[in-house]
C-alpha cells in the first residue's frame, strides 16, 4: 500500500482553503494553524521534512508521553484533533468530523430587525469578534422563537422572555451574562425605534456575575534557571531557542516584539536594547546584558541562517522566514518537558509565563512597582499592580490576626 506522504505546509494550506468553502471563521482556521505550527515545529526538530500519518501518530505520542487521554488539557486535545484533521483529509480529500459553525443566518422578519440591530451596534466600530457573539448568542433566542407558532415580533410578551431566560441554565455563567446583556440591548433598541410598544428590556434579569481576574502563571526562579539549562546550545536551533528564551526571562519580552526583533534594535554600543512594542506601542529601552549579548552573538556568529531578512530569529529550515509567537510558545514548552517541570492544571506554560515569572522574582527581591513597570514597558503602574496578586510574601505581613471565639460559640450558645 502506498504511503501518502506531503509538506507540511502545502497540506495546511489545502486543509485551510477546505475549510473556508465550509464556511469556518477566521478565528477558527487560525486555531487550527496554530495547533499545525506546534506539529511544524516537532517536525523541524526531528529533521522530517514530509507529512504522513505515521509522522502525525509521532507527534500525538510526542504531545501524549507517559499520560493517558483524559489526563490532557483541554488545548491538548484539541492540537490531537487538529492533527487528526490533517491525515483525514491527506487520505480522503474531505474531513468527516468537521465543525461548521451554524449561527451565520438570521432569517424572517425577527431575523431582519436582529441584523439592522447589529449594523447599529457596527457603526459604534465593535470588533469582529463582538459581532460574531451578537449573531451567535441573537441566533439562539431567533430559534427559540421559531419553535412558536406563529410567533411575530408584535406578539411578543413576557411569557416568552421568561421561558426563555428560564431555559439558560445549563449554559456558564458568563455566557448566560452576555446572552442576557445583548438581549437586553436588542430590546432597548427595537423600544427605542417604535418596533416594540413595551421596553422588554426591563423584564432582563440582572445577573450578578462578576468576571474573576486569573492569577498570573509563574515559575520560581529555580524553576526558570532549570529550563535554561536544559537548551542544548551546542547546535544551531539550540543557540536560537537559548537567546529567545533569555529575553523572554531575563528582559520580559512578549513573543510578538521577541520574533519581531530585527538589527537595528540591538545598539551594541550602548548595551542597549531599543523597539517598539507591539502590543502597546510605548518605546521601551532595555539593557543588553552580558549574559544576552553573548548568546546572541553565539547564535548570529554559529546559528542564523545566511539570509538578508532584517530579523534575527529565523526558521532552521528552508523557507528562512522569521518565527511566529506560536513557534516560540512550542520552544519554551519543549523545554520546559525537558527540564522535567510540571504544568498540571491552569499553570500556564509558554513565553508569557516568563514575563510574569520576571514580575515575581523582581517582587521578591523587593523592586519598586514603577521600576517593574519600566521594565515589563507597561504604560502606567496600574497593570503593573496585577503582579501583587502573587506576592505571597508580602500579602502574608497584611494578614489580620483571627479574633479568639467565646466559649458558648462552640457549645451553641448565642
Amino acid at each position: 500500500m502506498e504511503i501518502k506522504t506531503k509538506k507540511l505546509e502545502t497540506l495546511t494550506t489545502e486543509v485551510a482553503a477546505y475549510f473556508h468553502k465550509l464556511s469556518y471563521s477566521d478565528s477558527r482556521i487560525s486555531q487550527y494553524r496554530s495547533a499545525w505550527q506546534r506539529l511544524a515545529t516537532f517536525m523541524e526538530n526531528e529533521e522530517l521534512h514530509l507529512y504522513s500519518a505515521a509522522v502525525g501518530e509521532s507527534f500525538i505520542y510526542h504531545l501524549i508521553c507517559d499520560r493517558s487521554f483524559e489526563e490532557l488539557n483541554r488545548w491538548e486535545k484539541d492540537i490531537i484533533q487538529c492533527v487528526n484533521v490533517l491525515t483525514e483529509f491527506q487520505k480522503t480529500g474531505f474531513v468527516k468530523f468537521r465543525r461548521i459553525q451554524k449561527f451565520r443566518e438570521l432569517k424572517g422578519p425577527v431575523g431582519d430587525s436582529m441584523n439592522d440591530y447589529i449594523a447599529y451596534r457596527k457603526s459604534f466600530g465593535i470588533a469582529k469578534g463582538t459581532i460574531d457573539e451578537y449573531k451567535l448568542h441573537l441566533s439562539r433566542f431567533l430559534h427559540y422563537l421559531n419553535e412558536i407558532k406563529d410567533f411575530s415580533l408584535g406578539s411578543l410578551n413576557h411569557r416568552h422572555i421568561n421561558d426563555f431566560v428560564y431555559n439558560l441554565g445549563f449554559y456558564t455563567p458568563y455566557t448566560r451574562h452576555r446572552m442576557l446583556s445583548i438581549l437586553k440591548g436588542y430590546f432597548s433598541y427595537l423600544y427605542d425605534n417604535n418596533q416594540l410598544e413595551i421596553d422588554y428590556s426591563q423584564t432582563i434579569p440582572k445577573e450578578k456575575f462578576v468576571k474573576q481576574p486569573k492569577l498570573p502563571s509563574v515559575y520560581s526562579k529555580d524553576e526558570v534557571e532549570s529550563l535554561i539549562s536544559a537548551i542544548d546550545r551546542s547546535n544551531p536551533k539550540g543557540k536560537r531557542d537559548y537567546a529567545m528564551v533569555l529575553l523572554a526571562a531575563r528582559l520580559g519580552l512578549r513573543a510578538s516584539d521577541i520574533c519581531n526583533i530585527k538589527f537595528e534594535n540591538l545598539l551594541w554600543e550602548q548595551s542597549l536594547i531599543v523597539l517598539t512594542q507591539h502590543k502597546t506601542g510605548k518605546r521601551i529601552e532595555l539593557p543588553l546584558m552580558s549574559e544576552l549579548g553573548e548568546a546572541l552573538i553565539d547564535y548570529l556568529k554559529y546559528g542564523r541562517p545566511v539570509s538578508e531578512l532584517p530579523f534575527i530569529f529565523l526558521r532552521m529550515v528552508s523557507p528562512y522566514d522569521r518565527l511566529n509567537r506560536s513557534t516560540l510558545h512550542s520552544i519554551v514548552c519543549f523545554y520546559l518537558r525537558r527540564a522535567g517541570i510540571k504544568y498540571e492544571g491552569n499553570r500556564k506554560h509558554g513565553p508569557h509565563a516568563l514575563r510574569h515569572s520576571l514580575a515575581g522574582i523582581l517582587l521578591e527581591k523587593k523592586t519598586p512597582i514603577p521600576v517593574i513597570s519600566e521594565v515589563l514597558g507597561h504604560k502606567n503602574t496600574e497593570s503593573t499592580k496585577f503582579y501583587l496578586k502573587i506576592d505571597l510574601q508580602s500579602l502574608s505581613q497584611c494578614s489580620l490576626e483571627v479574633p479568639p471565639l467565646s466559649t458558648p460559640f462552640y457549645e451553641g450558645g448565642m
